[in-house]
């Protein structure tokens, strides 16, 4: 099994008019970790760029503004999958996992490939994804009533991952929290 564990930064919340300024992941296959990435990108010229969003990534305007162009960051992305994957083969892609995925990151890692002029998301990843909140969820529902909230850090924690706060909001440090969960709650430890 092919997984693409990710996590992204971006400018907003809003997949429409914010950008991605950090993807950051892992790629393991049949259950051996093949390769780390971390990618800072400028977003895309047209996205908003909104400071509080900004802020809770501890990172600055003209940092973002900095970071590689968002077409070569796509260009070395792609070429990674690559090596992973035959996007011709239809029996042959990743599945996307990370931490409430579903609901934010997906949205906006397939915007990025439109943005870049590939319409062929499909081609790389299953259209079903692993949401390790929605299984922590599962493996926590007795435990759930007695935690502050559902975030990756608090879930974490509960599940004595040792976290530290000051690196929260990382992708790459937020995606080794994520793996360490879905190890947990998947019994891969």
């Amino acid at each position: 099994m092919k997984l693409l564990f990710f996590d992204l930064e971006t400018t907003g919340v809003n997949p429409g008019k914010n950008g991605i300024h950090q993807i950051s992941g892992e790629i393991v296959i049949d259950g051996v970790s093949k390769e780390q990435f971390d990618f800072h990108v400028q977003p895309n010229p047209r996205a908003i760029i909104e400071d509080e969003a900004l802020k809770v990534a501890g990172v600055t305007r003209e940092q973002v503004l900095a970071y590689p162009p968002m077409r070569q960051v796509y260009s070395e992305f792609v070429a990674m999958l690559e090596k992973y994957v035959d996007k011709y083969n239809k029996k042959d892609k990743f599945f996307l996992v990370g931490y409430n995925n579903a609901a934010f990151d997906n949205q906006f890692l397939r915007g990025f490939f439109l943005q870049n002029g590939d319409q062929y998301f499909g081609s790389w990843f299953w259209s079903n994804t692993i949401d390790v909140m929605v299984l922590a969820s599962a493996y926590l529902a007795t435990r759930r009533p007695d935690m502050e909230n559902f975030k990756l850090s608090t879930v974490a924690k509960t599940l004595g991952v040792d976290v530290e706060s000051e690196s929260l909001h990382n992708a790459l440090y937020d995606i080794n929290l994520t793996k360490a969960v879905f190890d947990i709650v998947t019994d891969r430890r």
